[in-house]
Formats: C-alpha cells, sequence, structure tokens
C-alpha cells in the first residue's frame, strides 16, 4: 500500500489536548487549558503548527460550539451573534481559518466578538477562540475585526522540529511498551509523513501490525506494513 492511499484508509486520532506535541508551544497549550468564559484568545502561526488540533480540542468538550470559514460561518456565526442576548451562548465558540473569511463572515465574527465583550461579565459569558494563519495586525481583514483580535490573549504557535517530533514519537512509543531504535524513528519522518496526528496513527497501526504478525519492530517490518494491502484492518 502506498503512502498516500495508507494516509486515506488510516483513521486520525481526534484531536485532544492529551495528544497535541507543544514543542515550542508550552505557554498556548497552557492557555487554551485554562480558558474561561468572558475570556478570548487568539492563535496564529503557520499551516500545520497546531492551532485548528487546538481549536477541534477545545471544543470538543460537551457545550462548545466549533466553526470553520466559509458556508458554516456565513450560516452559524450571525445566528450565534445576533442571537437573543438573554439566550444561552455555546460555553465555547471556536472559529478556525478567519483568514479565509470573506465580508459577510467578517462582520459575523466582529458582531460576535462585540457580544464577547458585552456578556463577559455576566453569567451569560462564554470562551472565544479564533485561529487564523497571521498575526492580527498582518491579517487580510477589516480593520475594526483586526484590533479585536488583539483583545485578549494572543499566540503565536511556532512549527516543531524534527528533534520535538522525534522525542514525541520516542515518548508516545515508550507509553505504548514500545521499543524503538532511533533508524525506526528516523524513517518514519523521513519517508512517511511529517504531521505529528498522522505519525501517531501510523505507530499505531505499526503496533498493531507488530503484534498480529509477531515480529518485532524495524524498518523491514515498517515497509512491510505500508505494502501490506490490508493493513487499515490489522
Amino acid at each position: 500500500m502506498n503512502r498516500q492511499l495508507l494516509l486515506s484508509v488510516l483513521p486520525e486520532s481526534a484531536p485532544t489536548l492529551a495528544n497535541f506535541v507543544p514543542g515550542p508551544n508550552q505557554a498556548a497549550l497552557a492557555a487554551v487549558r485554562t480558558l474561561t468564559p468572558g475570556r478570548a484568545l487568539y492563535l496564529w502561526g503557520a499551516a500545520g503548527c497546531g492551532r485548528s488540533h487546538l481549536l477541534r480540542a477545545l471544543a470538543a468538550v460537551p457545550g462548545a460550539r466549533y466553526i470553520t470559514a466559509g458556508m458554516e460561518a456565513r450560516a452559524a456565526l450571525p445566528a450565534l451573534a445576533h442571537s437573543d442576548a438573554q439566550a444561552a451562548m455555546p460555553a465555547v465558540v471556536a472559529v478556525d481559518d478567519i483568514h479565509l473569511m470573506d465580508d459577510a463572515g467578517q462582520a459575523a465574527l466582529f458582531a460576535l466578538y462585540n457580544r464577547w465583550r458585552e456578556s463577559a461579565a455576566t453569567d451569560r459569558a462564554f470562551a472565544l477562540a479564533v485561529a487564523g494563519d497571521r498575526a492580527p495586525l498582518a491579517m487580510p481583514l477589516r480593520e475594526d475585526l483586526r484590533t479585536r483580535l488583539g483583545w485578549d490573549l494572543v499566540y503565536g504557535l511556532a512549527q516543531l522540529s524534527d528533534a520535538d517530533k522525534l522525542e514525541a514519537l520516542g515518548r508516545q512509543a515508550a507509553e505504548r511498551g514500545l521499543q524503538l531504535s532511533p533508524e525506526v524513528l528516523n524513517w518514519m519522518l523521513t519517508h512517511y509523513d511529517r504531521d505529528m496526528r498522522r505519525l501517531a496513527t501510523l505507530l499505531d497501526a505499526l503496533d498493531r501490525y507488530s503484534l498480529a504478525t509477531r515480529r518485532p519492530i524495524n524498518i523491514s517490518l515498517l515497509r512491510t506494513m505500508l505494502a501490506d494491502p490490508d493493513t487499515h484492518t490489522k
């Protein structure tokens, strides 16, 4: 099974705060963990830095709402921003990829920020978490919305280094009771995918494949698994 096909059939693990690999982003992870109603958070960084992972994990709690730019934002954001002032809001509203928002989406997010601020000190307060690909003042958005991105907490996310990823993979393997050689870990990173959630999914598949075939984990087994058309069913 080639790499691209395996990527499509192996289910990715759901994003959680527990499986987020912070690397140099410990402060941002701590801010997400402690975000409470009445606070707002803006996360920014390049694709692959983990901003969507954190927002999706944050919105996985009961009563939270995760919204992405596009048709969903055009429908959901105005409904939230302009709902009855006495109506209960989700405990957390997470809005992702705002750099892709059109004028209507930006107007709705602007109104949602105003709603957040007006309710922040009341019993109707909610947490607002927003993410985009650039720092607030560099965002391609209307000026009054750019300033609102910096109203409360702002964290830039850095990409994980290869050393961070290797350390995280080694730690995840150890938690499973697996002893992976540096050669296997390096092969996974350089021949498969650099996204940490996909690498964690591969590690899970490799663990199950090793048990099913009763073979030790080495590069030979890894190559065999990737070539096996039934890998995703093991």
